[in-house]
């Protein structure tokens, strides 16, 4: 959790699989395929995804409901399974949002 490469509710995953397992944590992240995704272009073509999915959310936003934001890096989390690196996401949506209300 520490340097990125899960996140917390990957880790309880990964925690309920070791204690079941006896497998290492390192071991159980690799073999799922459970990492986190940081990558930027990646996340970036997640996010212009969900904020084509979302226009109502984005007008909300535009009229200053910035908790509809949130609701977009909750699509992007669930298009992701989860993997996405929350802390990433938030600060896309929030850019790409901001692009879209200065126009």
């Amino acid at each position: 959790i520490d340097d990125g490469t899960i996140s917390g509710k990957i880790a309880k995953t990964v925690f309920e699989t070791m204690i079941r397992t006896g497998e290492e944590a390192g071991t159980i992240v690799r073999r799922e395929g459970l990492t986190q995704v940081a990558d930027a272009g990646a996340l970036a073509a997640l996010v212009a995804d969900a904020i084509a999915g979302n226009p109502r959310a984005v007008e909300d936003y535009r009229k200053g409901k910035t908790a509809a934001g949130k609701a977009i890096v909750g699509q992007v989390m669930k298009a992701s399974g989860g993997k996405a690196n929350p802390g990433m996401v938030s600060k896309l949506v929030e850019a790409e949002l901001d692009k879209l209300t200065k126009r």
